[in-house]
């Protein structure tokens, strides 16, 4: 069998990177694999930093990142510092100046993404992005070749390691999410100013773009709806255990018939009958369900050295693969939504809920709770009351039936002014 990578190349692929930190780092190691391909320039911030990779040449370093996209030797940019600004810029130039690109910057291409890609048309670039979602798990390719005759109409994934780790260790430990979050920072799992990923915005760039190309329609990052794990406390993992579930932080994408699309980042409960329930610690998984495929889950390590490199590679190497065979590479990977989505508000949404409620401990309050949700509309499939505290005070979990998303407010509401407390409230996989 004679694969493509075994012909000779005519010369050698030279690419320039942006960015030298863990994932430039593997991406740059990885490289010296492939004698056809030759970093030949990668900008940095400190050319003097000591760095973990063994015989640098540090000819190839500068601190101007303009060097790189401004080389008219350089095929391929492959731009790995995260971040709008200069990010957005560099590309720019680079595609202007005739450079193909890879990147991994998911919250710019949440952002900015339709500019790029209307520059990338412009002037007969591609941009691939493979590393921008999940990390090593193929995805972005798969979705654009070998689904490309599906219609997929839901997507759930669990797309952040670190609030994965988090909501894992407070299940397996018993422990509070504020200790855990002490351990995460401590293992390098979370960052110092952890806000990224525990409120969610990490998992909120990667399904916006994840939405957008397999629903075909720009999904506007400010119209989803975000909300983070740092509300969840150990009570609500052991309830959620005791009930058949796992709490875990989802971003979803569904679109219905008529093209309106639901795009969301929130804690759920997902049964332990799903594959998601058992996704643990850092690991990612993307769940497609379609037709005719059906459903499937993609799942691998969603961060770190290698498996984020091994994404970037892959896209270099697709790119080099197709240089001087046409005037138009890769048509299949290039973008194909011009059409903004229309969104539907989290206020319209139709959810089954759990709902934790700290309640005095008299008669009729079990009653009057679910004569609310009975006045709102919603239905209970079980209301449990639990331990009798020293200050005469009952814990009550609830799990509704599929509920309107505005009439379970106004029910919280009602429930609080009534002298109780909701201590939470978090959506159960449907």
């Amino acid at each position: 069998m004679i694969l493509w990578y075994d012909f000779p190349m005519k010369k050698k692929i030279k690419v320039g990177l942006i960015g030298l930190g863990t994932v430039g780092s593997g991406v740059f190691k990885t490289l010296r694999n492939f004698d056809y391909i030759e970093v030949s320039k990668i900008a940095v911030r400190d050319i003097n930093k000591p760095r973990n990779i063994e015989g640098l040449d540090k000819s190839l370093l500068t601190d101007n990142p303009y060097d790189v996209v401004n080389d008219p030797e350089i095929d391929i940019v492959a731009e790995l510092i995260g971040g709008l600004d200069p990010a957005y810029d560099l590309i720019t130039t680079a595609m202007k100046n005739g450079k193909h690109i890879v990147t991994a910057n998911k919250e710019l291409l949440a952002k900015r993404g339709e500019e790029l890609f209307s520059t990338a048309d412009e002037y007969n670039r591609v941009i691939l992005y493979e590393a921008a979602i999940a990390g090593g798990i193929p995805l972005i390719m798969p979705i654009k070749t070998i689904l490309a005759g599906n219609k997929i109409n839901k997507i759930e994934a669990i797309v952040n390691g670190t609030t994965n780790y988090i909501l894992t260790k407070m299940d397996v430990q018993g422990a509070s999410y504020e200790d855990v979050l002490k351990e995460a920072q401590q293992l390098g799992y979370a960052e110092a100013d952890p806000t990224g990923d525990v409120e969610g915005f990490d998992a909120a760039y990667k399904i916006a773009t994840l939405s957008t190309i397999t629903f075909k329609k720009r999904i506007k990052i400010e119209k989803i709806y975000r909300e983070g794990i740092t509300k969840i406390r150990s009570q609500d993992m052991k309830a959620a255990n005791d009930l058949g579930y796992k709490i875990k932080l989802i971003a979803s994408g569904k679109i219905d018939e008529n093209g309106k699309a639901d795009v969301r980042v929130h804690p759920m409960l997902v049964s332990k009958k799903s594959t998601l329930a058992h996704i643990d610690y850092v690991t990612n998984a993307v769940s497609l369900t379609g037709h005719p495929v059906g459903s499937i889950t993609l799942s691998g390590p969603g961060a770190g050295e290698f498996p984020t490199a091994s994404s970037v590679v892959g896209d270099i190497l697709a790119i080099s693969a197709e240089l001087g065979t046409s005037d138009y590479i890769l048509p299949m990977m290039r973008c194909r939504h011009a059409e903004n989505a229309d969104m539907t508000d989290i206020s319209e949404t139709e959810n089954k809920y759990y709902m934790s409620i700290n309640a005095k401990n008299a008669m009729g309050v079990i009653g009057k709770i679910g004569n609310i949700c009975a006045d709102n509309n919603i239905s209970l499939a079980s209301i449990v009351q639990k331990c009798v505290s020293d200050d005469n005070t009952a814990d009550i979990t609830v799990i509704t039936e599929i509920a309107n998303e505005k009439a379970m407010q106004n029910a919280v509401k009602l429930i609080e002014q009534d002298g109780n407390k909701v201590n939470s409230l978090i959506r159960v996989q449907v």
